[in-house]
């Protein structure tokens, strides 16, 4: 039942330090019934923290909470969540080993003389999925799901609590343009039943959509709201930094060089006749909708997945990866999607972390030369400009675009020839994704060559000197800089290019397999 000011949750003045770090300083919010709310800030601004202290996972140094006009202090998230308050974190809480409905009413079975009543979950975990747009056997094992997949299950699971007040940190990062647009129109029916939501995203342009206002974190503290009609994307970046930023970056102008990786007809179960090439100092996007196998392709060439045929050349001569142990020695670098589960080791140290890959020329006779440690790590904090305490503290402990900084500086260290980036700036804020890409831009400068997949349309046509597109496992086009626009991308990556376009896009730009233009490409 609304309160008098309308107001679901008001907080005040709210602060909380960890140590010598002031994570919130005196911050003032409110959310109101069935608005979307949407806080945003450059990571480390203090969104996950004000978000933990509203779910109970927290607790605040001082200030007040008011919920649904009572003043609350939550000792742990169970409180919050029987008050009414949901949280979808960005790292998904999920057992993999469970399967869909276990996930979904975990802690919360429905039960009846001491038995479970499966067929009733089960049937209430189907009505959650149908909410949402999935389309899976609820008895299915989380972990044979797709990111995506797992990302939809755990708003099924917030929608099953009934909250009035949900809070979504980043519930699209994984998911397709299809299953956010669904997303919304949950989001919409949800507003309809006077439902709140905080809804935490670096995607401004997707913020803008949403909301109906826009609240900004910098530095630990409230910089202000924003309402819809009066917010713009450089206005909100102007709050979030502070400063000016680059939002896209040209071409510059160095010379490409000679053809660094080449790739004939790959193909393994999960893509097939794959062929493209990528020169020295060279950034080739690669583009497509989730399950084009884009990422497979990727692993493929690092060792990590097994071909059944195809070549791969470097520098001209034919390697084969059964391990990326391999591929790291021939000068490969490869940062992941999930950097949490499949790059960084979460409990041990940021110094550690970014000498991993580079241990053994920084060791002796079996004894790791500490000085050469420290100069290594101390001159990438700094070229990288990476955000910590103490290189001694756990990766864990840095904000999202930190830890994506220091997945570069572990590649970095081995001076690759080719760096393979798979979704860098995902999960990452508007200053820390402009690092990377001036980051990108300077590698390439310098002669390495980047296989950049990316989901985000602008950063591919913004980045990439050329575009490969995929679509159900196959390259249906590679695109010069010049050819690129998001329609022309989307139009092969849906599969739906006409037969004269779809020939023209099918070359592959290397050379001996083209015998028209050149490795051009006739649009």
């Amino acid at each position: 039942m609304n309160n008098n000011n309308n107001h679901i949750l008001e907080v005040f003045e709210i602060s909380k330090r960890y140590g010598g770090v002031q994570a919130l300083k005196d911050v003032n919010f409110d959310v109101r019934y069935g608005e979307v709310h949407a806080l945003v800030g450059e990571n480390g601004a203090g969104k996950t923290t004000l978000i933990n202290v509203l779910a109970g996972i927290v607790q605040r140094d001082s200030g007040v909470v008011l919920f649904n006009g009572k003043e609350v202090e939550f000792e742990r998230p169970r409180e919050a969540i029987e008050a009414g308050i949901s949280v979808i974190h960005q790292e998904l809480a999920m057992m993999p080993q469970l399967n869909v409905i276990e996930n979904v009413f975990m802690g919360r079975m429905p039960s009846g003389n001491g038995r479970i009543r499966w067929k009733d979950a089960e049937r209430e975990t189907r009505r959650m999925l149908d909410e949402v747009g999935l389309d899976i056997n609820p008895k299915r094992q989380v972990s044979d799901l797709t990111i995506s997949q797992r990302q939809l299950v755990e708003i099924a699971k917030a929608l099953s609590l009934d909250s009035n007040l949900l809070i979504m940190d980043e519930p699209n990062s994984s998911l397709s343009d299809t299953e956010t647009r669904r997303l919304f129109e949950v989001i919409e029916e949800l507003k309809k039943k006077d439902v709140a939501i905080i809804y935490v995203s670096h995607k401004i342009e997707e913020v803008l959509h949403i909301a109906d206002r826009i609240s900004v974190l910098r530095d630990g503290m409230y910089r202000g709201t924003l309402l819809k009609n009066e917010a713009s994307v450089d206005k909100i970046i102007h709050m979030m930094v502070g400063r000016e930023l680059i939002r896209e970056l040209g071409r510059v102008g160095h010379e490409i060089g000679e053809v660094r990786l080449e790739v004939r007809d790959l193909t393994s179960d999960k893509f097939k006749n794959v062929s493209f090439n990528i020169r020295e100092g060279e950034i080739v996007g690669f583009a497509g909708l989730v399950g084009a196998g884009r990422s497979d392709l990727a692993l493929a060439i690092f060792g990590h997945n097994r071909c059944e045929s195809g070549q791969i050349f470097l520098d001209g001569e034919q390697v084969h990866f059964s391990h990326p142990s391999q591929a790291i020695k021939s000068g490969l670098g490869m940062v992941q999607e999930d950097r949490k589960d499949l790059s960084l080791f979460m409990g041990l140290s940021t110094k550690f972390n970014m000498v991993v890959a580079k241990l053994g020329d920084l060791s002796r006779g079996g004894f790791v030369n500490r000085r050469k440690v420290n100069e290594n790590t101390s001159m990438f904090v700094d070229r990288l400009n990476i955000k910590l305490g103490s290189l001694e503290d756990p990766v864990s402990s840095l904000s999202g675009g930190n830890q994506q900084k220091t997945t570069l500086a572990r590649w970095l260290a081995i001076n690759p020839k080719l760096l393979i980036m798979d979704e860098p700036t995902h999960g990452v804020d508007v200053g820390a994704k402009a690092d990377i890409y001036r980051l990108m831009r300077q590698l390439a400068s310098q002669g390495i060559s980047i296989m950049l997949i990316s989901s985000e349309l602008p950063e591919i046509l913004a980045m990439s000197d050329r575009v490969v597109v995929m679509h159900e496992k196959e390259v249906t086009a590679i695109l010069e800089k010049e050819q690129c626009d998001e329609e022309t991308i989307i139009m092969y990556a849906t599969g739906v290019g006409n037969s004269e376009n779809s020939n023209n896009a099918n070359r592959t730009g290397i050379g001996w397999l083209d015998d028209l233009g050149n490795g051009k490409i006739n649009g």
